[in-house]
């Protein structure tokens, strides 16, 4: 992973890898969404408003809020392998990149829905409406319940390697392999789980702020 994600590479290169990885985070689990919603499928082959509401949603929604996670969480994982070669400072990617992502996904839906209730008439054109449905949605968005979950999963498909390196070079966590030869993956799983109950666990709480 590193040799796709330094700080001496040239940023567009850099974004452009990015945006690979979020595509194909992203793809895959759009087409299971569609799959697994009943009658979905069925609307967008029919085009019309509803196949433009969908790619409108995709494509000013989700695959920015994907982009941006992944590109801040790639970014923090070359700043570590740049300042920490011998991999100490890898760590660090463990401990502050589950609070990034938390916060980021909140703040870039927050951001989005307002932005989308300005420009398209979103939530009724109310950024009060827009902004009051974030928490409820993203509440929802850990048991792939909503379109949002697609987005929290795609993430998925790029942190597991990056938290595969991290925890393989970590004085502890990288001494998995050795004691238990699938402990790197099911680790880099409990830390993106740990995100999902974040996420969650946030989420209800500004629901229930709001609500009070």
């Amino acid at each position: 992973m590193q040799q796709y994600f330094a700080l001496d590479m040239p940023a567009v290169r850099f974004a452009r890898n990015t945006l690979v990885a979020s595509l194909l985070g992203l793809l895959p689990l759009l087409v299971l969404y569609i799959a697994l919603t009943p009658g979905f499928a069925a609307q967008l082959m029919g085009g019309g408003p509803a196949l433009g509401r969908f790619l409108r949603q995709v494509l000013t929604n989700g695959l920015p809020v994907v982009f941006a996670v992944n590109y801040v969480s790639f970014f923090l994982f070359a700043w570590a392998v740049d300042r920490h070669p011998g991999g100490g400072g890898r760590a660090l990617v463990l401990l502050v990149d589950l609070p990034m992502r938390v916060v980021l996904f909140i703040i870039l839906h927050a951001v989005i829905y307002a932005v989308s209730a300005d420009w398209f008439g979103s939530f009724g054109g109310s950024r009060l409406t827009a902004l009051r449905v974030v928490a409820p949605t993203l509440a929802q968005s850990a048991l792939f319940q909503n379109i949002s979950g697609v987005y929290l999963y795609a993430t998925l498909v790029s942190a597991l390697p990056l938290y595969v390196a991290a925890i393989e070079r970590s004085d502890r966590l990288g001494k998995l392999p050795h004691r238990f030869p699938a402990g790197l993956v099911l680790a880099a799983l409990a830390l993106f789980g740990l995100f999902a109950v974040l996420l969650t666990a946030v989420a209800k709480l500004i629901v229930r702020l709001q609500s009070g």
